[in-house]
């Protein structure tokens, strides 16, 4: 049964401008650059060049990593599977990027974890492989996560009490990060604001504007009550994921496929045991399944298969959910898989080149390129290396001929923290600890609150202060509050229930969006915004 939502609540300050006011300045000026599309990409892209000193407006048609990049494994990690191809180099670089994330960028957001590789009688790899490869693995990190090292059964028994032991003759351990994806994103966005961005969600890009031939801007939609407008640019940036070749046909009706889509779909279960560390299953020579510890569920999966359909209609399907129970299989007992215990299950797509083979093989790159029109496109990419991806798409952007931005990009630090950096650890805290903020908050929803926000959790904790009702929690069974809804609506650019629930909060995750807790959450939205 849901909570009630409070009748009225403290609105905190810098508010998100109301969306009128929004499409106002996006189409009242011409920006330096129009990025097309919110989700990682996009977003990196956007903060960079924001950093830059770039005039930056970025729209979505849907919600801000709505699709794809809020899809994802969860995963801040340098990539154990690569070592199998040896590139070395790759991982190297995706531990420093994953070191500058979780030490630097996002520690209130990427968390440690430890991962256990079994290996079992018969599988596909042995325990000297297996040893030799995750103390190369922490190597290639200068043995900052500790040193990798083969267990004992009885060890990861202890902690994974879920695994299965029958066989079982060591595991290899390593150590990786993990996150929320979705916080992340939003977070991200909020820097590129900070910095001097214009953004807007649920903005649908109808066509495109050209001078003398060039991509000069995009017409526009606004979805939520269909107001149309245009954005002026000097240069556009298509980083629309899936959709990249759908807006690349705007700009050259002509254009031909340039990526392939990958699907992969999770299952989030609740758990029936303490899980104290994730498992990478290995499933065959080449492929892994995960068991990862998630906002006190376990997620698994990934499957990755070719998807030639509408990349709006992905869904995991009741296949997917069998191959994932059943690569689980490999590792888990089954009365951790029983399918009562999930809570829920959602796809994404991965954007690859174009080209042959399957796509498990299919190279992990990012991939840019200027179309007719001179409108750039970037595909393909992940959440570890995503602040590299827009530094590199940023100095693509200062070469790009015709646009002249290149005398407009200014040097910036390399290491720009996210907003509300500060260890969640203290920040609960303070919270627990400081009564005028913290009003006698439960210190579920005090951890919960600073592992999700960092300091911004202060301001929620002032919200609840003001209109204790705002503490209540949206659901009795879950440590998400209803003051989370009303920053969601204020200042975190939410505007539909699936927003909220899916993307600003763990609602959903947790099998907890009611056709009741969507119907309240709906009201208090209308009510924020006056309708």
């Amino acid at each position: 049964m849901a909570t009630n939502p409070p009748r009225s609540a403290h609105r905190t300050a810098h508010r998100t401008a109301p969306r009128a006011q929004t499409r106002e300045l996006l189409g009242g000026a011409t920006h330096d650059l129009l990025v097309i599309g919110g989700g990682i990409l996009g977003t990196a892209v956007a903060w960079t060049a924001a950093q830059s000193g770039l005039k930056v407006a970025m729209v979505d048609a849907g919600d801000f990593a709505g699709a794809t990049s809020s899809a994802s494994s969860k995963l801040v990690h340098g990539g154990l599977r690569y070592l199998q191809t040896g590139a070395v180099r790759l991982v190297a670089e995706n531990h420093r990027e994953r070191r500058a994330l979780a030490t630097d960028i996002a520690p209130h957001l990427v968390n440690p974890l430890t991962f256990l590789v079994p290996v079992y009688k018969g599988g596909p790899h042995s325990v000297p492989k297996l040893g030799a490869g995750v103390l190369l693995y922490s190597a290639l990190s200068a043995f900052r996560d500790g040193t990798g090292r083969v267990s004992t059964a009885a060890h990861a028994a202890r902690q994974v009490p879920a695994l299965r032991t029958g066989g079982l003759r060591s595991v290899a351990v390593y150590g990786d990060h993990q996150m929320n994806d979705s916080r992340v994103a939003v977070m991200t966005v909020r820097a590129a604001v900070d910095s001097g961005a214009t953004v807007l969600n649920h903005a649908e890009v109808t066509g495109l504007r050209f001078t003398g031939g060039r991509v000069t801007g995009a017409e526009l939609r606004d979805r939520l009550d269909g107001t149309e407008f245009g954005v002026d640019a000097r240069l556009v940036l298509n980083a629309t994921g899936p959709w990249v070749d759908r807006l690349r046909r705007m700009e050259d009706a002509g254009a031909a496929p340039s990526i392939r889509l990958s699907k992969g779909a999770h299952l989030v279960l609740r758990r029936r045991a303490p899980w104290r560390a994730a498992l990478t299953i290995p499933i065959d020579r080449y492929r892994v399944s995960f068991a990862i510890p998630w906002e006190d569920h376990v997620l698994l999966g990934t499957t990755d298969e070719e998807y030639t359909g509408d990349p709006a209609e992905v869904r995991a399907t009741d296949a997917d959910t069998d191959q994932i129970l059943g690569e689980a299989a490999h590792a888990v007992r089954d009365e951790h898989l029983d399918r009562s215990l999930i809570s829920y299950a959602f796809a994404g797509l991965r954007v690859l080149p174009g080209g042959p083979g399957g796509t498990a093989a299919a190279r992990r790159e990012t991939v840019v390129s200027e179309g007719r029109g001179g409108m750039l496109s970037v595909a393909g990419g992940k959440w570890t290396t995503y602040r590299h991806i827009g530094r590199t798409v940023l100095e693509k952007l200062r070469q790009t001929p015709g646009a002249g931005l290149a005398q407009d990009i200014a040097d910036f630090p390399r290491t720009v923290p996210l907003p509300g950096v500060g260890a969640p650890g203290a920040v609960a805290h303070r919270l627990l600890a400081d009564q005028a903020s913290g009003g006698g908050m439960e210190p579920l929803v005090a951890r919960h609150l600073a592992s999700h926000y960092g300091t911004f959790a202060f301001d929620l904790a002032r919200l609840i202060a003001a209109d204790p009702a705002l503490g209540e929690p949206i659901h009795p069974d879950g440590p998400d509050v209803w003051a989370q809804v009303a920053f969601a609506a204020d200042r975190e650019w939410a505007c539909t229930a699936d927003d909220v629930l899916r993307r600003r909060t763990t609602v959903t995750v947790r099998g907890l969006d009611t056709p009741e807790v969507r119907t309240r959450v709906e009201e208090f939205l209308t009510g924020r915004r006056g309708d």
